[in-house]
């Protein structure tokens, strides 16, 4: 039963317990002192639960103060952000929003959306660290969760039988970590429970090696999960792994250099098959109340939580939401959020596919807002010029704000079940066998008959309309720089954005720009690390 009382789960069990392997070695690997090493911390019945409750405040929160606080030495809170460096990313970085104050996390945000980054920047580090500290937290919850320690604690059977499940999804975190360091920065250093605790610097493991130890984990720790729409509110279930493994398969061309599709076909359709149904409008995904509205009940497959009482923090629908209000003031009312200095707008190659007939002007996934607008961004500090949107929003389904104008309540939807509709169809397009092109039709009409958009025939569903169809379904939900690698338009100048490579007219990326460099940082910090060729 999914209810946002989950955030007593989160954030008010877990407090004990969250953060508390802080680290000064950028590696994050925990210290022998740290608090939830002690016994007293264990005897406690309903411990593991909050030490798990650990491990997913780390996907929200970045310190145990306020909302500006960081755990990790040195990191600003708005450059460790899970949610919010993974959207810069992934889509500031592509061809959608682009921000006018630039100079945001001391210009790193300038170097992400021109495509001019480099080792240093703090963007990167921020989420390669905290990336390894959710790897850090699952390895010690691992290491105090055993047979042996449960037996030694005294803990009753019914904690036992829970905490199968508990180290399950304690794994899968484990593995959604290691899945987005793969994918972005190719590369990771790479530690277990079984290894020492203290100074131990993991190996560098290459994507290879991290592809099969991700496929591995999650196919080990499938049964053990709840089954899908069958968790408490945000804690992983069996779809969340089935759509690590579908997103992996898509991208594994990317990845190792062979085609699964077919495996993303079997993948996508056993998340079809199970508890999950699309909202009846598109919007209700992206609304104060998507946690518990039709969208939180029946399309979000995993969200990141935002509360804007509990979970104050600068997270991905946070910065969003303050920045689409914009130079449109008058719209901060309608959006539930006062508003930044700084304004994101919308890349004019992202906004043409609304428009110029591309869809129909009924398509209700276009929020677009252009009056009194020009689509062209000369200058990027200019917030007045270029079109925004107003998708997210901090206002509940029957238009209530949310309980704070700054920090929203609108859960980011990492993953939702009209992307997997998408997976699918690109699958069967690309040769995947286990379903047949009528069947990727219907799904894709699905969303787009939800959207108030004309059908399409089997002769549309061609790569082209996929790459600019899965725009106009998931853009600003962290999916578009991954996309446009897998179908070669990410590098090179086959498809060139404003913008792009730091030029007004964009230019061509050299290839070794489909991964991340490196942080020097956390190479100095762990010499088995090396540097991504190019930079």
């Amino acid at each position: 039963m999914k209810t946002k009382n989950i955030y007593k789960f989160y954030f008010l069990l877990g407090l004990l317990f969250f953060f508390s392997a802080c680290t000064d070695d950028l590696n994050v690997t925990p210290g022998d002192d740290d608090e939830f090493l002690s016994e007293d911390f264990y005897a406690s019945s309903d411990a593991y639960k909050k030490a798990l409750a650990g491990i997913y405040g780390n996907l929200s929160l970045t310190g145990t103060g306020d909302a500006g606080s960081s755990n990790l030495q040195g990191i600003d809170a708005g450059t460790s952000q899970y949610a919010r460096t993974l959207w810069y990313l992934q889509d500031l970085a592509a061809d959608e929003p682009i921000w006018s104050y630039e100079n945001d996390e001391g210009g790193a945000v300038k170097a992400i959306q021109r495509n001019t980054w480099s080792s240093t920047n703090t963007i990167l580090l921020g989420f390669y660290s905290r990336a390894m500290f959710s790897v850090a937290l699952t390895n010690e919850f691992l290491r105090q969760s055993t047979d042996e320690n449960l037996t030694a604690r005294g803990h009753t059977s019914s904690v036992g039988n829970d905490i199968v499940a508990y180290r399950a999804e304690a794994r899968l975190l484990r593995a959604l970590a290691y899945y987005n360091l793969m994918d972005l920065f190719g590369k990771a250093a790479f530690v277990t429970e079984n290894d020492p605790i203290g100074t131990y610097q993991g190996p560098q493991y290459e994507r290879a090696q991290l592809f099969e130890f991700v496929e591995s984990e999650l196919l080990d720790i499938e049964n053990d999960l709840a089954d899908a729409n069958q968790n408490e509110y945000a804690r992983a279930d069996k779809a969340v792994a089935w759509m690590i493994l579908a997103k992996m398969y898509l991208n594994a061309n990317v990845y190792i250099g062979q085609d699964k599709s077919t495996e993303c076909v079997t993948y996508t359709k056993k998340i079809i098959g199970s508890n999950f149904s699309l909202a009846p409008e598109y919007g209700l995904n992206f609304l104060a109340d998507n946690d518990s509205n039709e969208a939180g009940i029946n399309e979000i497959i995993f969200p990141l939580v935002s509360d804007g009482v509990v979970t104050q923090n600068y997270g991905a629908t946070t910065v969003i939401i303050n920045g689409e209000v914009g130079s449109l003031e008058g719209n901060a009312a309608d959006l539930g959020a006062q508003g930044w200095g700084g304004a994101l707008r919308l890349r004019k190659q992202f906004a043409e596919k609304f428009l110029n007939g591309a869809v129909p002007l009924t398509d209700t996934r276009n929020t677009l807002i252009t009056d009194n607008r020009d689509i062209e961004i000369v200058d990027i500090g200019d917030r007045d010029s270029g079109y925004i949107i107003t998708k997210f929003k901090n206002v509940t389904s029957n238009g209530t704000p949310g309980a704070d104008p700054t920090f929203v309540d609108t859960d980011f939807p990492m993953f939702r079940l009209a992307d997997v509709y998408l997976m699918f169809a690109e699958s069967v397009v690309r040769g995947g066998t286990g379903g047949t092109i009528d069947e990727a039709v219907d799904y894709v009409n699905l969303l787009r008959d939800r959207a108030n958009s004309t059908s399409i025939t089997s002769n549309d569903l061609t790569l082209d309309f996929l790459i600019d169809e899965r725009s106009r379904e998931l853009y600003w939900e962290g999916h578009r720089r991954q996309d446009l690698i897998r179908f070669g338009l990410y590098t090179g100048g086959n498809y060139n954005w404003v913008w792009k490579g730091g030029s007004p007219n964009g230019i061509a990326l050299p290839s070794h720009f489909n991964v991340y460099p490196m942080p020097a940082n956390s190479m100095a910090s762990n010499p088995n690390l090396t540097q991504n060729p190019g930079y």
